[in-house]
């Protein structure tokens, strides 16, 4: 499935760019300041940013190999390698986020090890970083 529908693109594009403006303002803050962000934005902006943030990196890196969650508002399949299992169709490795972590990390305002060191990224599987894919453009 698709992590976000055709005719909700602009509106995704509207709400990771406004997503993209807030951090920018706070790039220059400590790290603690960094990992604490979290916009007050309408729950609408927040879900089609993520929406439309999975949708680039799934374009960034597709294949069946492994599976990003951000709940509540979606899941992407990325990058090469083994496909999921077929009796629960969850591949071998699996990396789940809170939406603004996912937020902060695709728009650049943090980064990989330091969310991951914070605690904020639970990942299962041997490809466990995504720094190479972020931040999305």
């Amino acid at each position: 499935m698709a992590a976000i529908r055709e005719q909700d693109i602009s509106k995704g594009m509207k709400a990771f760019d406004q997503w993209r403006r807030q951090t920018s303002q706070h790039m220059g803050e400590s790290t603690g300041e960094r990992l604490a962000f979290s916009p007050d934005l309408p729950r609408s902006t927040w879900a089609m940013a993520v929406r439309y943030s999975l949708y680039l990196l799934e374009n960034k890196a597709p294949g069946p190999g492994v599976e990003v969650r951000v709940a509540p508002w979606g899941a992407v399949k990325i990058l090469d390698g083994p496909a999921s299992d077929p009796h629960n169709l969850t591949p071998p490795d699996v990396i789940e986020l809170d939406p603004d972590v996912w937020l902060r990390l695709a728009c650049g305002l943090t980064e990989w090890d330091e969310e991951k060191d914070a605690g904020h990224i639970s990942a299962v599987g041997e490809r466990d970083d995504l720094s190479a894919l972020l931040p999305l453009d």
